[in-house]
């Protein structure tokens, strides 16, 4: 038994995220960077956490996103199941998810030359995310919708003044 118990605190040990040890290489999960979705989100403050300018920033990004335009650019990445800790509602599953990103080799140089740095990984997935094939049909139906309710405001006028 005491056997099966020393087995189990290993694997666990092993699952669980490592404290922080000088010895790390650049290669080492620890030492990517984060990217929270709210780095990157026009709606927030930087108080509240935006990392870019308000106007090269996005719209309520997804970690999905964020995830499909790293992977599409190269990066080694990794996604983790974490909320950003100033996130109002930590239990809202929107704002859920934190993209680790393999900036450097065990050389400490850039392992893409187009990423140097991490606002320069931040810069290019807000450039990269309104044309994504998701973001582009979706905002088609909302400039249809917003004719459909101007038109039927006229209408309602009309029938008010008989």
């Amino acid at each position: 038994m005491k056997e099966d118990n020393i087995y189990f605190n290993e694997t666990i040990k092993s699952i669980m995220a490592r404290s922080w040890n000088p010895e790390f290489t650049h290669s080492d999960r620890e030492r990517w960077i984060c990217v929270y979705p709210a780095y990157i989100n026009s709606k927030k403050s930087i108080s509240e956490g935006r990392r870019i300018p308000k106007e090269l920033a996005v719209e309520n990004p997804t970690y999905t996103e964020i995830r499909d335009i790293c992977a599409s650019s190269g990066l080694t990445l990794g996604v983790e199941n974490k909320v950003y800790p100033r996130e109002v509602d930590s239990r809202d599953t929107r704002f859920r998810g934190r993209i680790r990103v393999q900036l450097k080799n065990n050389d400490g140089e850039p392992l893409h030359k187009a990423f140097p740095t991490r606002q320069s990984v931040l810069l290019h997935i807000a450039e990269m995310i309104p044309k994504l094939k998701s973001r582009k049909e979706n905002q088609t139906p909302s400039s249809s919708q917003q004719q459909n309710t101007t038109s039927k405001k006229g209408k309602k006028d009309k029938k008010g003044k008989r």
